[in-house]
């Protein structure tokens, strides 16, 4: 499926455009993952891996992700959301949460979806709470040993209680979270 906006199409990743799609990892705070990473992930969820592009069909965007856990905590997670930076400020990674949430509410009927932020990046923490998400915990070390991340959560409509979003009360260390 497609979806657009004024600007963009979302669409599911094809294999191709991880030949496209360096204009877009191009900030430091995007983590570039080998080749084999993002084939696993097209290759185990391809619902879960978007891109957006342009009118000229440039991939301006994309977001990966995947479901994991067991009983109250299979979730959908976010692997990766970007935006090449002259499509910022323009709603494109909302539009991509968005179909990533969709997918696990969807095709999954998943409890909640969660991602990892660095807690330096203010920036992108205020976007996802923007989106709805919170802090769940803290886990530290969790970027090589060099920073912590907030584990941030958002409950989907499975979640009828909301539990999966009540802050941990500790700090937690990445060998200690449920999966990985």
């Amino acid at each position: 499926g497609r979806r657009r906006d004024a600007m963009t199409t979302v669409r599911p990743f094809a294999c191709a455009d991880l030949f496209a799609y360096n204009d877009v990892n191009v900030d430091a705070l995007t983590e570039t993952y080998g080749l084999a990473f993002y084939l696993q992930y097209l290759a185990t969820w391809p619902e879960y891996f978007s891109a957006a592009t342009s009118t000229f069909g440039d991939v301006c965007g994309y977001v990966m992700g995947k479901c994991e856990g067991e009983g109250e905590l299979f979730h959908g997670h976010v692997s990766a959301v970007t935006v090449a930076p002259g499509y910022r400020r323009q709603g494109l990674a909302k539009t991509l949460m968005r179909e990533l949430e969709l997918v696990t509410e969807t095709a999954h009927d998943a409890y909640f979806v969660d991602l990892f932020v660095r807690v330096s990046n203010a920036l992108a923490i205020g976007m996802y709470e923007k989106f709805g998400y919170t802090v769940y915990r803290r886990v530290l070390d969790y970027y090589s040993g060099d920073e912590d991340a907030y584990d941030m959560r958002k409950a989907m409509r499975r979640d009828v209680a909301k539990k999966s979003v009540v802050p941990s009360k500790k700090d937690w260390h990445p060998w200690e979270l449920e999966w990985t």
